[in-house]
């Protein structure tokens, strides 16, 4: 690891912003970012190494950032979310039984043989990408929104506990130890952070930190996220419990907007593009162009994936773009590529058929937001109430 590798890391992080703001062609900022690390990577010139202690571990900080921003983007505080629960479960409850059916079926003819990997890529899906999307269009706030919004969390939840269930590199014992001591001292931790915030001398100090820039809140959030991802590592589960966690502490304690952008210069600004184009760079695209079944792998788990969310939503009388806007996906899909790439569960190949899937995911919810604007049904609340 040298400062030349750094720099040139940082400037293929560059790539996604610049992509992103094309004015007609805008993917995703993760879209360059990988983009770039592929580029780079085993695919083309080989000049950035995954496996290099120092650059890996600055990867896992990243995966754990990362899961921690997913964490935060979560409206757990939101009364509608509340509200709106009842109406999120009973769509996600089609959702599981549809992505059960379609991993085992998929796990059958594709080269994936893990059939609740596939079910947990097919049911999962990113409050942080369809949130931004439903404020954008001004569908946050109807009963259709909030609908969408309790659907997408929960699935972001459920899948992310669930993944280190299948895709385990230890014993079941150890994820499940892990797990619970990770709930626990997330339990601990925010209710250490609830009591301190009733006394004078707490807020005082958070008022000294504002005006000095000492930056205490997100001293607080990132310790709580290390010794989360330390208990979890001590024990043989993965970073990304310990992240997402985290950042669910932060949500629920409830974030001050200062600590938005703290998070966002540590986060965003640098270690989860590092490990975007780290994935990047460990993924072969070699293998999905040459490999028919990779490619095969990809396509089905695109259909698969768009599939199960529309057909949950239609059967919960929920309009079609709900599913589209539902279907889209990120943190999940990178954290199994991630995490199946270092124990060797995934092929790059099928890491880079997952990641495929994942991008297709996110033009469905792009068309999905559309459909939704057209249509008159979103515009008003009786649309929803038929499907309670």
């Amino acid at each position: 690891m040298s400062f030349a590798v750094l720099a040139l890391i940082v400037a293929c992080g560059l790539v996604g912003p610049v992509m992103a703001g094309l004015p007609r062609f805008a993917p995703p900022v993760v879209v360059g970012e990988m983009a770039a690390g592929v580029i780079f990577g085993v695919t083309g010139f080989g000049v950035i190494h995954p496996a290099e202690p120092t650059l890996a571990f600055f990867a896992e900080v990243g995966f754990a950032l990362l899961m921690f921003s997913v964490g935060t983007a979560l409206p757990l505080r939101d009364p509608g979310l509340r509200r709106s629960l009842g109406q999120g479960l009973y769509v996600i409850a089609f959702s599981v039984v549809f992505s059960l059916i379609v991993g085992y079926g998929l796990a059958q003819v594709t080269n994936l043989h893990r059939a609740l990997v596939i079910a947990v890529l097919m049911v999962t899906s990113s409050a942080a990408l369809a949130m931004p999307v439903l404020q954008e269009a001004k569908l946050s706030t109807l009963q259709l929104g909030m609908v969408i919004t309790a659907w997408v969390t929960i699935a972001d939840v459920g899948s992310v506990v669930a993944l280190p269930f299948v895709v385990v590199h230890g014993s079941a014992r150890n994820v499940i130890l892990g797990g619970l001591a990770v709930t626990a001292a997330t339990i601990m931790i925010w209710a250490v952070l609830r009591w301190v915030r009733q006394f004078e001398w707490f807020r005082r100090y958070r008022k000294i930190s504002h005006q000095r820039l000492w930056g205490l809140d997100l001293r607080i959030s990132l310790l709580s996220l290390f010794v989360l991802a330390w208990i979890a590592l001590r024990i043989g589960t993965s970073v990304l419990v310990a992240g997402f966690f985290a950042g669910a502490i932060v949500a629920l304690v409830g974030e001050p907007k200062r600590l938005a952008w703290q998070i966002l210069g540590v986060a965003q600004g640098f270690f989860v593009p590092l490990f975007f184009v780290v994935l990047g760079a460990q993924i072969n695209l070699r293998a999905l162009v040459t490999h028919p079944s990779d490619l095969l792998l990809a396509l089905a788990l695109s259909v698969g994936l768009v599939g199960v969310h529309v057909a949950a939503a239609l059967c919960a009388r929920l309009p079609l773009g709900s599913g589209l806007i539902a279907s889209a996906q990120m943190g999940v899909p990178a954290a199994v590529v991630s995490v199946g790439l270092a124990t060797h569960i995934l092929t790059p190949g099928q890491g880079a058929a997952i990641l495929a899937a994942t991008l297709v995911s996110v033009g469905a919810m792009a068309i999905g937001a559309r459909v939704l604007v057209g249509d008159g049904r979103a515009m008003t609340t009786e649309s929803v109430a038929s499907s309670s």
